[in-house]
């Protein structure tokens, strides 16, 4: 029987690669000149790096699971890491409990309920019950005021470029669950990981797989249409022709998903068009040294422009990335933000004009490399309720499905939660067929 499977991103490779193992012959179509979507790389002289920052946690166990199904379990690697606040033109660790108990800007009783707080998220179970409440709330709730003025309200503000009045508590329940997942032993350091290559390492394995068992990954091959006749699924349409398929998966998000449906209508349809979407302006900096001694630094400081400061050279060996040092200034944007419509030139030098004010010693003659990246679609917003909007795995059309980053909600969009929803997704679409 065969597929298509339109998107090359982590879930498309994925999703393709899981239906091939269960003997479906899989047509994956790529718009791009190469697979991996964010987790694509770029060429930096003669290395190749991430585009965008990415992690393997100690608990990402599906993802070093389908490392060792793939047979490139050998090229993971963990080490432990630590992270910091910068607040008020200062950094204050965050690695340690010493240091969690030491942060100065919350006082003995805050710091109870902020533990208080996280112990919450983790014994939490119904998250459908968190999407009756606000984060500001649920967050003032358990852990006081005060610690959500000095410390979730920036953070919020900056992930979400300005705007979570109406954001489900549900958001930073995953994202304590995940946190507190990462540490271990008695001083509950922080352990990340990575593929050797990258998440594209593991991408490139299951492309082979996926050729192995007679698939075809089609790269700078846009679908401009699926076919339907008779509310049925017979094709795709490629270059002004029609390629027969008794199945389509579309993995595009869903406001790029109707253009591939001309005719087709209905409240799902609607409902497509008018997904909300985080997207992410990110400066990469490749250095000849370390700038700093954590992974990850949170900013509370409003008036820096970025969100935080990515070293992943922390988790990475520099050996691995060509002897760089790399460091990601992500600011995630909605669409409208100013900054989305700024230059690249004048996104670097306003960048770093506030690194050199957040790091003194740091200096532009370290900088071996500087890019700025782009990305539309990076994360769905979800508003209190709108998860009920989420797209069926299995519209209202034979032969079709959709796969995509709304689906996995309340989960983080990473790469563990992608190839899990992927494999999921393969064997309900092998009920649905069968």
């Amino acid at each position: 029987m065969s597929i298509a499977v339109i998107g090359g991103g982590m879930v498309g490779v994925s999703l393709a690669y899981f239906l091939s193992r269960a003997g479906y012959r899989v047509i994956l179509y790529e718009a791009s000149d190469q697979i991996g979507g964010l987790a694509g790389t770029i060429r930096l002289g003669d290395v190749e790096v991430d585009r965008f920052y990415h992690t393997i946690l100690s608990s990402d166990t599906h993802m070093q699971a389908l490392a060792e199904e793939l047979g490139i379990a050998d090229r993971l690697r963990f080490r432990p890491t630590g992270s910091a606040f910068f607040h008020d033109g200062r950094l204050y660790p965050m690695t340690t409990l010493r240091d969690f108990m030491a942060f100065p800007l919350l006082r003995t009783m805050d710091r109870a309920r902020l533990g208080l707080t996280i112990l919450a998220a983790y014994l939490h179970r119904d998250w459908r019950r968190l999407e009756e409440i606000s984060v500001e709330e649920w967050l003032v709730r358990w852990g006081g005021r005060r610690a959500f003025h000095h410390l979730w309200r920036p953070m919020l503000r900056a992930k979400f470029d300005g705007h979570f009045e109406d954001l489900p508590a549900t958001y930073i329940w995953a994202r304590l669950i995940r946190t507190r997942s990462t540490r271990r032993g008695v001083s509950q350091r922080e352990m990340a990981g990575y593929l050797v290559g990258g998440h594209v390492t593991m991408i490139r394995a299951m492309a082979r797989a996926i050729a192995a068992a007679g698939g075809e990954i089609r790269l700078r091959t846009p679908v401009q249409e699926v076919v339907v006749s008779d509310h049925r699924v017979v094709g795709v349409r490629v270059n002004g022709v029609t390629e027969p398929c008794e199945a389509a998966v579309i993995t595009l998000h869903p406001p790029l998903i109707p253009r591939l449906l001309p005719g087709v209508e209905g409240p799902w349809v609607e409902d497509l068009r008018s997904w909300p979407y985080l997207g992410v302006v990110c400066v990469l900096l490749a250095l000849d040294r370390p700038l700093t001694d954590y992974w990850t630094i949170y900013i509370t400081d409003e008036s820096v422009p970025f969100t935080g400061v990515i070293e992943t050279t922390h988790y990475i060996d520099p050996a691995d990335v060509g002897g760089y040092h790399l460091v990601y200034l992500p600011k995630y944007v909605t669409w409208e933000s100013p900054w989305a419509r700024r230059s690249d030139s004048e996104i670097l030098e306003a960048w770093l004009e506030h690194l050199q004010r957040m790091f003194p010693a740091f200096r532009p003659e370290w900088i071996r490399h500087a890019r700025v990246h782009r990305e539309r679609y990076v994360e769905p917003l979800f508003h209190r309720g709108q998860w009920q909007r989420i797209p069926p795995l299995a519209p209202p059309l034979s032969g079709l499905f959709l796969v995509n980053l709304t689906q996995i909600y309340p989960a983080l969009t990473n790469g563990e939660s992608l190839t899990r929803h992927a494999r999921w997704a393969a064997g309900e679409i092998q009920k649905h067929l069968a």
